[in-house]
């Protein structure tokens, strides 16, 4: 019995591999064309193998086929299938009847190819070969053109003529697995028939129902919901919800009504497909707001994956929107995508600050040329928004600007080659270009009108700040400018070439009109870690009238001065780092010429050099420069310095405060000075101190009687405080004055000149003169001499000291702009004493013995020719007259002669009609006085004896 059932069991085992190996072993090929008309049979299409057939009897009766393609190329179709493997389910005892009944087709490695656009548009609808069917799809993918799905598998049934085909399978899109079904619905009396899709990923859900149309298509609506829609589509991540109308035929799928709910923001629009002539999706929304920087980062990822996608046209348009952080309002545009070509049209947003920006283009492959219009009525705000930073400008720039420029973007750079703008009235063009890299580089070409940099650039210097800033791009800028205006300076036609490389920059040339003058500038600048470095730099600048450079001297200087007429040339040079700049400078005026050769320290604007004035004639340089002397001394330079040249000679140190000089040589003409000297700037005036010492200082003469208005104006600009020592202080028309120590100090229009000590003549002299620069011009003398010797013609009279020793003293003051008005309104008093003298022109001695003689006729005649004639040794002469608006009075005048003999004078003196009135009294020993009267024109007056009253008495005695 055991043995029986170990038989039994070998020979079922044997059985079981026969089945198994058997079927396999066997040449199945005469049973090839009945399988493949039994595929085609439940499939409704035409089936052909290619590869060898099996029988499997275990675990279940089936037949194996490989090389499957179902379809043909001939047949119009759009639809191409090829299958790895067909698997085709039979009847167990029909197969032993010789004869194969299937129950179910399954393909394994499908290869479902659906052409897109479709050429036959009636495939569209619910195909008239779907019957009976029941077909599982493995291992599969599904190419849609030439989108391609991967692990496609599903179930496809259908129970009959009036059942729907239902479909429910699954396949891989962009990584995610995605579930999906499909039911259609046989048609019906009318020929359509219904749709109903739904596709499941990602925890989001499309479900559409609709009917496919008897011409072709398909209408119905859509609605889709998820939590991510960045995980479907090129989208930001966030929530969604859409509901559309679908409508699709072989040319168009269109998408209508389309209502979108993003993230919370509420979007409608439309979507179309259009597959003739060409494919094509257009796209137009309207947002309540969007994220440019979150769809834009999200598109560009789907742009470096999809290489050959469809046209695609959008026409978006948006209340809000932000891009960068900045928010946009009103945006509105249109874009088009084919192939790697996009166009922009009509695009336009308003930016903070309520910018309006418009702009269209296109590109060429990685090269985008955009037209850009803009107007910004609060430029600065807009600049604020975009990260520009305006905090350092005056907040009354930068405040509109309009205008349109063309950009190229392209892999390496981006190129402006046009711009027209007007910026705060200022019209400007031009073109431009940005380098990309690990060091950019700029570009810059601009042409404006007027430039004015007052309030656009820092007004502190941050060396650390600006170097920074410099060194991490190159650049090369061309700036053309009708003019430009900083502070109080104006240059016109400014060209500028200019370039930084490597933190090092050069300015190749610049050419300007400044203050008059045609100006060339070129030089290098080296900004490195430490100080700033000067390289080659050189100045030139010639102007055919000085005034407009002069009047850049940060001195007050009067632009009506003869000077200024002159032309000058001018040229600069210098090398070296910022705190010690070698500087040479060369500059003619006219005639003068100017050397300096000096070390400056930038940073702390001060430097020290020596510097060489000279001109071939001072007499002439001075008549340049104030015009010819007064009414009344045509020659007055001439006549003051002297014939002969200038030179000074000086080393000097200036900086902010002023300038300084510890020694300085003067020669002009006749004059020699020397000393110490310092001009201050940091007060409210410039004011100038030292102390100077003088071998020969000729003064200007003095022409008492001039009409023309003295220039006292500059007093009230300077200020000054000297100290001078002078060897011969010489003043035409008056004594020389000798071994003189004096100061000069003048302050808010009021100079004051004190003489401490000097000789005149051998005697000692001081005193102090006043000068006020009033609108009513004031004069204030003090003068104290004594022990002078005389040794001419003390006034130039026809009565007058000839010799003797004087002592004298005065005290006067004027009013009046001209010497003439300070003439006319003299005031003071004037004291003198002559001792051991001579009075040339009056022989008191020689009246008294004349008046002693017996024959009157003599006597008179003795009288005549002492009073006309002769001189008188002077014992001595005490005089005092007091002055007032110009007319001096005699108050004492005494006269003792050697002898014993005396005379007195009384009368007055009218200084500024220049005439006298003088009685000379004498007395001849007896009877009445004589006298002698002067009197007319002071410089030649008219001498009258006056003797008829004692000729009278001594006839009357006789």
């Amino acid at each position: 019995m055991q043995r029986s059932l170990y038989f039994l069991t070998a020979i079922g085992l044997c059985l079981l591999a026969a089945l198994w190996v058997i079927p396999r072993m066997l040449d199945w090929e005469r049973w090839r064309p009945d399988i493949a008309y039994l595929a085609a049979e439940r499939l409704g299409r035409p089936v052909t193998i290619t590869g060898p057939i099996r029988l499997v009897l275990l675990p279940q009766p089936q037949i194996e086929a490989e090389g499957i393609a179902i379809g043909s190329d001939g047949d119009g179709d759009d639809v191409s299938l090829t299958a790895r493997t067909l698997r085709l389910r039979v009847a167990f005892l029909a197969l032993l009847a010789n004869r194969i009944e299937p129950r179910e087709i399954v393909l394994a490695g499908v290869d479902l190819h659906i052409a897109w656009p479709p050429a036959n548009v009636p495939t569209l609808r619910a195909p008239a070969w779907l019957t009976v069917l029941e077909a599982r799809i493995e291992d599969g993918r599904l190419r849609i053109g030439d989108l391609t799905l991967d692990g496609f598998a599903g179930r496809l049934t259908t129970g009959g003529v009036a059942e729907a085909l239902r479909f429910e399978g699954g396949l891989v899109w962009r990584g995610l697995p995605v579930r999906f079904g499909a039911t259609l619905g046989r048609a019906g009396w009318d020929a359509i028939a219904p749709l109903d899709i739904t596709l499941a990923a990602a925890g989001a859900s499309l479900s559409g129902r609709g009917v496919l149309a008897p011409e072709g298509g398909f209408e119905g609506r859509i609605e889709a919901t998820g939590p991510d829609l960045s995980a479907l589509l090129p989208a930001p991540p966030g929530a969604f919800r859409a509901t559309a109308r679908l409508t699709a035929g072989g040319d168009l799928l269109a998408l209508e009504d389309l209502t979108l709910d993003f993230q919370g923001a509420p979007s409608r629009g439309a979507v179309a497909l259009r597959l003739t002539p060409e494919p094509r999706l257009d796209i137009a929304l309207a947002a309540a707001r969007l994220d440019l920087d979150a769809w834009g980062a999200a598109l560009r990822a789907a742009a470096a994956t999809q290489a050959d996608a469809l046209p695609l046209s959008v026409d978006l348009s948006a209340e809000a929107a932000t891009y960068r952080g900045i928010a946009l309002r009103r945006l509105r545009g249109a874009a088009i995508l084919d192939g790697d070509r996009l166009t922009l049209t009509d695009v336009s947003a308003v930016l903070p600050g309520e910018a309006e920006v418009e702009l269209a283009g296109a590109n060429a492959g990685a090269r985008l040329e955009l037209a850009v219009r803009f107007a910004a009525p609060d430029l600065r705000d807009t600049l604020a928004a975009l990260g520009v930073p305006v905090g350092a400008t005056d907040p009354a720039r930068l405040r509109r600007a309009e205008g349109r420029f063309r950009l190229v973007w392209e892999e390496a750079q981006a190129e402006v080659p046009e711009l027209v703008a007007i910026l705060d009235g200022t019209q400007l063009s031009g073109a431009g270009v940005f380098r990309f890299g690990a060091r950019p580089a700029v570009g810059l070409g601009l042409t404006l009108d007027r430039l004015a940099l007052d309030g656009l650039l820092p007004s502190d210097w941050d060396q650390a700040a600006w170097r920074d800033a410099l060194a991490g791009f190159d650049a090369n800028l061309r700036l053309d400018a009708a003019s430009l205006d900083w502070g109080q300076a104006r240059v016109e036609r400014l060209a500028l070439d200019a370039a930084l490389d490597q933190g090092r920059v050069t300015l190749r040339r610049a050419t300007a009109r400044v203050a008059g003058a045609d100006a060339i500038l070129s030089g290098g600048l080296a900004l490195g870690q430490g100080s700033p470095r000067f390289q080659d730099v050189s100045l030139e600048a010639s102007a055919a009238r000085a005034d407009g450079l002069l009047g850049l001297l940060p001195v007050p200087w009067s632009g009506e001065s003869p000077l200024a007429a002159l032309p000058m040339t001018l040229r600069l040079t210098g090398s070296g780092p910022a705190e010690a700049v070698a500087l040479r400078l060369a500059a003619e005026l006219g005639e003068l010429r100017l050397e300096t050769q000096a070390v400056v320290d930038l940073p702390a604007t001060r430097g020290t050099g020596n510097v060489t004035l000279r001109h071939p004639g001072a007499p002439r340089l001075l008549t340049e420069a104030f015009g010819p002397g007064p009414e009344g001394l045509p020659d007055l330079w001439e006549g003051w310095l002297g014939a002969g040249s200038l030179s000074l000679v000086a080393q000097v140190t200036a900086g902010p405060q002023g300038v300084a000089s510890e020694r300085l040589d003067l020669v002009a003409g006749d004059l020699r000075v020397s000393g110490q000297a310092a001009l201050a700037l940091d007060g409210p005036r410039p004011k100038l101190t030292g102390r100077l010492v003088a071998e020969r200082l000729p003064l200007p003469p003095i022409a008492p009687r001039a009409t023309a208005p003295l220039p006292l104006a500059w007093m009230r600009d300077w200020d000054a405080e000297l100290a001078l020592r002078a060897t011969r202080v010489e003043i035409p028309g008056l004594p020389l004055l000798e071994q003189a120590v004096m100061s000069l100090r003048l302050a808010e229009g009021v100079a004051g000149i004190e003489i401490a000590q000097g000789r005149v003549s051998g005697g000692s002299v001081s005193g102090q003169a006043r000068m006020e620069a009033g609108d009513v011009p004031s004069l204030a003398l003090e003068l104290r001499l004594a022990g002078a010797a005389i040794a001419g013609p003390l006034f130039d009279l026809p009565l007058d000291v000839t010799a003797g020793q004087l002592v004298a003293e005065a005290t006067l003051t004027a009013e009046g702009s001209a010497p003439a008005a300070l003439l006319a309104t003299l005031s003071g008093t004037v004291q003198m004493a002559v001792s051991a003298g001579v009075l040339d022109g009056l022989d008191v001695p020689a009246v008294a013995a004349a008046a002693a003689l017996a024959d009157e006729e003599e006597a008179a005649m003795g009288l005549r020719r002492g009073l006309l004639t002769g001189a008188t040794t002077i014992e001595r002469l005490d005089a005092a007259m007091k002055i007032e608006a110009g007319r001096g009075s005699l108050t004492a005048a005494r006269l003792v002669a050697e002898g014993g003999a005396t005379a007195t004078a009384t009368g007055s003196i009218d200084l500024s009609r220049g005439s006298i009135d003088l009685q000379v009294a004498v007395p001849p020993g007896e009877g009445p006085e004589v006298g002698l009267r002067l009197s007319g024109a002071l410089a030649a007056p008219t001498r009258v004896p006056e003797i008829a009253a004692w000729t009278r008495w001594r006839a009357e005695r006789d």
